[in-house]
């Protein structure tokens, strides 16, 4: 315990448990509780006998925005020193760091867990525009996990197995939302979304690549919290086998194109 807290206290920074949403789990928990009773009972029915919402400058200005943040993530990781200190350090060994370098990577996780939480209403619109069969379980269930791991991993393990974990999600949904925000640019530019199930393919990819990771930290005397690592193999394990299904459904059982929005 006592080389885990050395660890901790040299991978954040000391003001950073003070940020919004950081002091405790009752914000994210209200956050995630309202998430939840929105898109299954009280969205549906305000709905009901609604017209489906249109929402497309709107969809289009989000999606936009969303692949913009996640590109910045991204750049902040690499303007903060992040990459060259784990280039440097290597993939499995955690030396101390500066206390720049700590704030930085701090903020980084700070960001990252608010893309999460903005993410949340991509069901929302969903279910505005009344588009209740794409609110699948593992829509929703991928999106409050998330966030809810994002905001536990940022608080009590930050490290750099973290961020790799953020950064190529980060990567992702660069591409992902460019591809929504294409979607909803209306049928005209149906031409350019052909490549729809590399999307899933990609996010296949990345949770093949960080099982790898989170099992070779395991298998090997790295100097990170086993913990987060067992954590992660079983986070992204479980993911992989929920899009792979999703993939055979969408693309092999099914193999016709179904229009997402």
């Amino acid at each position: 315990m006592d080389g885990y807290d050395d660890y901790y206290k040299s991978h954040s920074s000391p003001e950073f448990h003070n940020w919004l949403f950081m002091q405790g789990p009752l914000p994210i928990i209200c956050i995630l509780t309202a998430y939840l009773v929105f898109v299954y009972k009280v969205g549906p029915a305000f709905m009901a006998n609604r017209e489906p919402y249109k929402l497309q400058v709107v969809l289009i200005g989000y999606n936009l925005f969303a692949a913009v943040y996640s590109l910045g993530i991204i750049v902040m990781y690499f303007v903060s020193g992040g990459f060259n200190y784990l280039y440097t350090k290597g993939l499995c060994r955690s030396d101390s760091m500066t206390e720049d370098l700590a704030h930085s990577l701090s903020s980084i996780f700070w960001w990252f867990l608010i893309a999460k939480i903005m993410e949340l209403a991509d069901t929302v619109f969903f279910v505005l525009r009344k588009k209740q069969q794409q609110v699948t379980f593992l829509h929703v269930y991928h999106h409050t996990i998330m966030t809810l791991a994002v905001w536990y991993i940022s608080k009590y393990h930050p490290c750099e197995q973290a961020l790799i974990n953020g950064q190529l999600n980060s990567l992702v949904h660069v591409f992902m939302y460019l591809y929504y925000m294409l979607a909803a640019m209306g049928p005209r530019y149906e031409k350019y979304l052909w490549w729809r199930k590399y999307l899933t393919v990609l996010q296949l990819v990345q949770f093949s690549l960080l099982i790898i990771y989170s099992s070779y930290l395991l298998l090997f005397d790295c100097r990170h919290p086993k913990s987060v690592s067992i954590f992660f193999l079983f986070f992204h394990t479980l993911f992989w086998y929920m899009f792979a299904s999703f993939y055979y459904k969408a693309y092999i059982k099914k193999p016709k194109y179904n229009k997402f929005t």
